[in-house]
């Protein structure tokens, strides 16, 4: 019989079994992650950051020599986002059998914008995609930044709000109901308040789970009504009536606008494909329509500027500063300043909306718990007229 050494074991038939059990059932899991990944690829929308980092890194490869192949399996190794990493990867499968690099990015328009793919394709045709590729990460990396910047100010009121209502219905449905079994012994009426504040805990208290389920359905109905076309207009609409936020939302589409349309035309992308993609990329049906005119008006011979001068969307400003570029021949150029001038306009204005919203939310929180506390005690403060 052979000796083991000291202080070990003979691994048993049944150990190594299970080893290989648990080998295989990881395999398993692994393998079914990834068909799940697989399947999600040309659904499942690539956030605009992701991008712009693959944008940056491809750009800074590509700039140092690298062959575009070796550069995107470097991307595929280097993402951490599963779903893209699986784009990537097919990408690159695509590109080494031929496929242009345009083509091929254009099989998944979830992850790739409209313009990264018509940018990719001018690249393409004039021989400097690395520095075309350059540009287009500037300008997701402004955008990214615009978009955290606004979406970091309404982080604040929105988690205020949440707290109040949270706060609000804690005190309503928990809290009052004791004050409601302590005043039903007074044998009077009490204040009206008081009997308000009463009954409408009662009811929340006894329809809470309806009331739930009612606006989590009423909030997936506006979901669905404003993605379809006549819900986008009406959104649109209603955003641009509210005073600040419709300034606001005004001025992030124009510099969008003007942004998108300067970095198509320097990059050499045909004016009527340039509106087109802006059209796409703006996300605003005032935009959209403008485009739309443009588009018929160019095709016709006419200036972008004549278009502009006439929609009451776009400010002054934006249709003296595109009747400039087309004098002087150079319109990206003047996109570019309007861009930038609206880009510090969005900047000023959330920054005063973060400033004010706190004491604003402050006071409005105050008056609503200020005011369930008083109604709740002026039965006790009016106790000698109450108790009968």
């Amino acid at each position: 019989m052979a000796l083991l050494t000291s202080g070990t074991t003979a691994p048993t038939a049944g150990g190594r079994a299970a080893g290989a059990k648990k080998v295989s059932f990881m395999e398993s899991q692994r393998l079914a992650k990834q068909k799940a990944y697989e399947k999600q690829a040309k659904k499942k929308k690539i956030g605009l950051a992701d991008v712009c980092v693959f944008t940056q890194q491809l750009s800074s490869m590509l700039e140092a020599g690298l062959p575009l192949v070796q550069a995107l399996e470097a991307l595929q190794e280097q993402t951490e986002q599963p779903v893209f990493q699986i784009i990537i990867r097919e990408v690159k499968a695509d590109v080494s059998s031929g496929t242009a690099f345009s083509d091929s990015v254009r099989k998944f328009p979830k992850a790739f914008p409209n313009l990264f793919i018509s940018m990719v394709e001018a690249g393409e045709a004039s021989g400097g995609l690395a520095s075309i590729l350059g540009k287009v990460a500037v300008y997701f990396e402004q955008s990214v930044a615009l978009t955290k910047k606004v979406k970091g100010a309404m982080t604040y009121p929105i988690a205020v709000i949440t707290l109040a209502v949270g706060l609000v219905n804690v005190l309503l449905i928990m809290v009052i109901p004791v004050f409601a079994e302590m005043f039903s012994g007074f044998g009077a009426d009490l204040p009206k308040p008081t009997q308000m504040l009463i009954d409408l805990s009662d009811f929340l208290k006894g329809n809470i789970i309806y009331i739930a389920v009612g606006l989590f359905v009423a909030f997936k109905l506006l979901t669905k009504f404003i993605s379809t076309p006549k819900g986008r207009v009406i959104k649109d609409q209603t955003l641009f009536k509210i005073p600040v936020v419709g300034n606001l939302v005004q001025k992030v589409s124009v510099s969008r606008f003007c942004r998108t349309y300067a970095i198509l035309l320097r990059s050499g992308v045909p004016i009527l494909r340039s509106l087109e993609i802006v059209s796409n990329a703006s996300g605003n049906t005032y935009i959209e329509n403008a485009v739309l005119k443009i588009t018929r008006h160019v095709s016709q011979g006419g200036q972008l500027s004549e278009v502009l001068a006439t929609d009451p969307f776009f400010p002054p400003m934006v249709k003296h500063m595109a009747k400039a570029g087309e004098t002087t021949g150079n319109v990206d150029g003047m996109m570019d300043k309007i861009s930038d001038f609206y880009d510090a306009e969005v900047e000023t204005i959330v920054d005063a909306l973060t400033s004010l919203m706190e004491p604003i939310l402050i006071c409005v929180l105050g008056v609503v718990i200020g005011g369930i506390v008083m109604a709740m005690f002026l039965p006790i403060f009016q106790l000698s007229s109450v108790v009968g």
